[in-house]
């Protein structure tokens, strides 16, 4: 059982990181092993922001270990030599934690190529690129994390979120939603339930050139997304495709740098809550979620089964 949550404001910018953190907090029940965050925050949009991590954080049950700090700074080091190599301009870099790093970057070239090169630096994940996307995940509930990671101030027009319970793989980051939409710039999703076809959708996005980071079903979803914007589909086409590809029970929630979906399976197992105005729409596992932000007497709905929503800031 896990949690999923996001919100859009339409016309405005809001205080999205401490508003998602709320939502997050309240399905807390639903999964307190880890958090996630994709914020679309208030960047100028000129460079990339890269987000990433040289190490784990780990937890009962994961595989990974932790590591010494030196050997962080080791890998961060290589990372910046292939970053010189591919020509890339750090212009900005932040040292969030031991492990993790925000880089603003000057490039404009093949971003799968990118990943790949960056990638090859061993136990070097890139947890998201894009102009405005800030994709932030660790252990904890969502308060820790966005603590730990200075959230509580990130203006934006929207983000989705998730809450993890641990059930079928380790507590640790690289199992921890959100995931990017590798390698399409500014994609994530979210996700709240199980795949029964996962390793034949695997396999064949594979064989076009995708990569995988986990065995999380969410990150097939978010690369299959990103596979079919990467060749031509809308964001919506896609996830109407989805809901005809991918098998099994499951809601997820997408975003771009401009838009914010929702799909639920035909089967309409797994629970999401919808409000919807004419500045915000917000969604959640539990109506409990959309409460922390509109306390007050409100209309809300169950999508229903085999349904596609896409709401644009």
């Amino acid at each position: 059982m896990c949690g999923i949550a996001g919100l859009i404001h339409r016309g405005k910018s809001s205080n999205v990181g401490k508003e998602l953190q709320s939502m997050l907090q309240a399905l807390k029940h639903r999964g307190p092993d880890s958090t996630g965050y994709a914020l679309y925050a208030e960047n100028d949009g000129q460079n990339f922001i890269m987000r990433f991590k040289v190490g784990e954080n780990v937890g009962e049950g994961s595989t990974s270990v932790n590591e010494d700090e030196s050997v962080y700074d080791a890998r961060k080091k290589l990372v910046d030599k292939k970053l010189s190599d591919l020509g890339a301009i750090i212009v900005k870099e932040e040292k969030l934690t031991p492990y993790s790093f925000r880089y603003e970057i000057k490039y404009d070239k093949d971003l799968m190529e990118f990943s790949k090169n960056i990638e090859g630096v061993e136990m070097v994940e890139i947890l998201s690129i894009g102009k405005s996307l800030e994709l932030i995940k660790d252990l904890g509930d969502a308060t820790v994390v966005a603590e730990r990671y200075g959230l509580g101030n990130v203006k934006g027009t929207h983000g989705i979120g998730h809450a993890r319970m641990a059930t079928e793989s380790g507590v640790d980051i690289k199992s921890a939603h959100p995931f990017w939409g590798y390698p399409f710039a500014d994609v994530s999703v979210v996700h709240n339930g199980q795949l029964t076809n996962y390793w034949n959708n695997r396999r064949a996005l594979e064989n076009k050139g995708m990569r995988f980071m986990s065995e999380c079903d969410s990150e097939l979803i978010a690369v299959y997304l990103a596979q079919k914007m990467r060749s031509g589909a809308s964001l919506k086409d896609g996830m109407q495709d989805s809901l005809k590809e991918l098998d099994g029970v499951f809601t997820y929630l997408v975003a771009t740098k401009d838009s914010l979906g929702m799909a639920k399976d035909t089967m309409a197992a797994k629970p999401m809550v919808l409000y919807e105005s004419k500045d915000l729409v917000a969604l959640g596992s539990e109506e409990i979620a959309i409460r922390t932000l509109l306390p007050q007497e409100i209309d809300t709905y169950d999508p229903y089964d085999g349904e596609v929503k896409v709401w644009q800031i």
